[in-house]
């Protein structure tokens, strides 16, 4: 059965390879080669006799010599090629031979037909039509080819190849531009292109034609793009590490120098733009802060392979450095992090594989030696609560172990392109769990259906903080006025400019390093529902007690978690839709909720929120007093807190 769906496959294989191989190899390959470059004496001797075939054929030879070892050093996942090959690399080389590939994570496979329909744009999704373009899965298939040597592989890659480079060329229409050649597409190609031709190279259905197709075809995408980088942000860094990368990997030619050169320049600007001072990069997305972590090593890795590691200087190893300290002090003791600005939630295991990677490049780094070790080797940070104050990321932390209790909280400035109108918003983690994840991202962009879906997710309303009307927040620039640790008492106060006449203050007291008090005002002219809002998670099964406005979730192993509103003014507790997304096109429903009150005048209103951690399927009884001198206007905090009888009195000067 399987034999019979490839044939037609492999028969139209056949006949397109073997028309490619039959097309006279020209001249016009080698003008893009400096023919000087080491080891290509031969090549330059039949170039000069105009034998161009014997040129192309020992050009092959050349490069068959020369490609041993694919370099995979600067994928955005890593490759271990001595380990077998995985389920998910297997099934997409498969699939691929009969032209049912996945373009998206986030879908299944998508049948592209026998003869492959490039433009096919099976779900409006903008991500799955751009995604094809990077044609991930031409890895896949060169990962199983070097492990079997089964030359279907090969064959099917070489006839995707042409079929790709002869359907998409550029200026086609715009609208194919937009797509196929958009310079995040074609850093993607040129990345993970040069490991699959350093593998394909090898078969022996590779030819000499083939050969000068491939490399002229590659030299037109790497030159393309080191003259159309995108203007800033991520992809800038991306394409400008993968040109670097081209370079490196196809030194033969002419341009690559310039290649090289360009996209260290660009590296070495943009990370002084890009990177706040204290590490984190300026789209304030943990994931893509991450992936530039990465962007950044890579290229550093690819000067080294090139013997030019010196053109970056001290500065950007040390900037590097500080990102990966910023990522470990917005962690959470599982190595997950919060799902802020589009991120999707990762797992303990990619985030060692990384650390490991960060640890060869700082050895002498003790901090980031114990978590690429898992706490075996190395020292743990030494501070606890630690806030990263140009970015706006500030973590309340008891331990760095399990057990520990943990908040990150986000209060920045505007964010690029991935930041969500979020500000004040948080995750909670306590003795092993993360209560209160933030609402993620679900997709990214496509037609008005899409967008919609999209949308949902980036409304303020599904994110722990204040909104007016429950409408978006208007302006994300938070400006701190306190930042204070201490063994009893860490505490936190920033104003946001939320909306027009309205300023929202939130002050975070982490009382005792157990629990927190969390004070919010809304300052200004502006008049109408104000709530504070609050989202759990999915399996937290809580009890609402509109009585005591009161929310607390009720896990069987007695880990729980009391949020209660303290006002003594009348405040509403209102049940809300809640749903959460760890990663693209997966949702789930979960609890959420607001404490509301209106805002008829010009004077403040305020809301006194408790989030306390209790062991049992009990809730504690909670209240507050307001003691003489209490002034929130002022930020003088003078409190009894009574938690089961006992007290305890909060002062804040």
């Amino acid at each position: 059965m399987i034999i019979k769906k490839l044939v037609p496959v492999l028969l139209l294989t056949t006949i397109v390879l073997t028309s490619s191989a039959q097309q006279p190899v020209g001249k016009s390959g080698f003008d893009l080669l400096n023919l000087d470059y080491p080891g290509l004496e031969k090549v330059k001797a039949q170039v000069q006799a105009q034998n161009y075939p014997a040129a192309a054929n020992a050009l092959l030879n050349y490069y068959k010599k020369k490609s041993k070892d694919p370099d995979f050093s600067a994928t955005e996942e890593a490759i271990e090629l001595n380990q077998p090959i995985d389920k998910a690399t297997r099934a997409a080389a498969d699939s691929a031979l009969e032209h049912k590939f996945k373009p998206h994570k986030g879908y299944g496979f998508f049948d592209y037909g026998k003869d492959i329909n490039w433009q096919y744009w099976p779900v409006k999704d903008n991500e799955v039509r751009w995604q094809l373009h990077r044609v991930k899965w031409w890895q896949s298939m060169a990962l199983v080819y070097r492990a079997t040597k089964d030359e279907r592989y090969a064959k099917e890659w070489m006839y995707q190849f042409t079929d790709w480079a002869k359907k998409n060329p550029f200026g086609l229409s715009k609208d194919n531009d937009k797509y196929a050649w958009r310079p995040l597409e074609i850093s993607d190609r040129i990345l993970n292109l040069a490991p699959s031709f350093n593998i394909f190279v090898h078969s022996s259905n590779f030819t000499p034609a083939f050969l000068m197709a491939f490399l002229t075809n590659y030299h037109q995408q790497a030159d393309y793009l080191s003259n159309n980088y995108a203007d800033r942000g991520n992809h800038r860094l991306f394409e400008a590490q993968r040109v670097l990368f081209a370079g490196v990997s196809f030194p033969e030619f002419k341009k690559a120098a310039a290649w090289r050169d360009g996209g260290v320049s660009i590296l070495n600007d943009e990370i002084k733009k890009q990177v706040y001072p204290d590490g984190v990069q300026w789209e304030l997305s943990p994931n893509y802060h991450v992936a530039m972590i990465n962007t950044f090593l890579s290229a550093l890795r690819s000067a080294q392979k090139a013997g030019m590691d010196q053109v970056f200087p001290t500065s950007y190893k040390e900037t590097v450095e500080k990102m990966i300290l910023a990522t470990i002090n917005f962690s959470f003791p599982d190595y997950t992090y919060p799902v802020f600005s589009d991120a999707k939630l990762v797992d303990k295991s990619s985030m060692l594989k990384s650390y490991a990677s960060w640890a060869k490049a700082f050895p002498h780094n003790e901090v980031i030696r114990y978590y690429a070790t898992d706490g075996k080797k190395g020292k743990q940070p030494p501070f606890l609560s630690h806030g990263l104050t140009t970015s706006g990321f500030y973590t309340f932390r008891n331990g760095w172990h399990h057990a520990s209790t943990v908040m990150v909280l986000k209060a920045s400035p505007p964010g690029a392109f991935h930041a969500q109108p979020d500000n004040g918003t948080f995750e909670l983690w306590i003795k092993g769990r993360n209560f209160t994840p933030d609402a993620g991202c679900y997709v990214y962009a496509g037609d008005s259906t899409i967008m919609k879906l999209r949308d949902w997710y980036r409304q303020t309303r599904v994110h722990s903080t204040l909104t007016l009307n429950n409408e978006n927040m208007v302006i994300t620039r938070a400006a701190l006025q306190q930042w204070k640790t201490g063994k009893g008492l860490n505490i936190l106060t920033y104003t946001n400019p939320s909306y027009e006449n309205l300023d929202h203050q939130r002050t975070v007291l982490f009382i005792d390093q157990q629990y927190f008090l969390v004070i919010d005002r809304a300052i200004g002219k502006a008049t109408g529902i104000i709530g504070t809002h609050f989202q759990l998670k999915e399996n937290s099964n809580p009890v609402f007690d509109r009585q005591r406005h009161a929310v607390y979730t009720t896990y069987a192993d007695g880990n729980n978690l009391l949020i209660q509103n303290l006002n003594q003014d009348a405040i509403a507790l209102k049940e809300e839709d809640g749903k959460v997304s760890y990663s693209y096109r997966q949702e789930l429903e979960r609890p959420a909720f607001v404490f509301e009150k209106s805002k008829t005048a010009n004077a403040a209103q305020t809301f006194i929120t408790l989030l306390y951690p209790f062991n049992g399927k009990k809730a504690p009884v909670i209240t507050l007093k307001e003691k003489p001198g209490n002034n929130y206007e002022t930020g003088t905090i003078r409190l009894t807190l009574t938690v089961d009888g006992k007290t305890r009195d909060i002062t804040v000067q």
